[in-house]
């Protein structure tokens, strides 16, 4: 089933980082779209929950060094 996963982060002090975070998110299984708001310090992604939970996605984001200060999961 698609979600969609909405990420606050901290901060966002590059474009760089829209890059380097919208690339790795992209780059997970089952991930349809992925889109960096850098201004709002937002990330929102499309996925299947049947092929990744929105757990592993936040873990990717806070991998990148970026800290997820809220999560939100809904139906697409």
């Amino acid at each position: 089933m698609t979600k969609k996963l909405t990420l606050q982060l901290d901060e966002l002090t590059c474009p760089s980082c829209l890059t380097k975070i919208e690339t790795a998110v992209k780059n997970q299984p089952g991930v349809e779209t992925v889109k960096v708001l850098f201004n709002a310090g937002k990330v929102k992604a499309q996925f299947d929950d049947s092929q990744i939970a929105a757990d592993q996605l936040t873990q990717v984001v806070s991998d990148l060094g970026y800290e997820v200060k809220s999560s939100k999961v809904t139906e697409a």
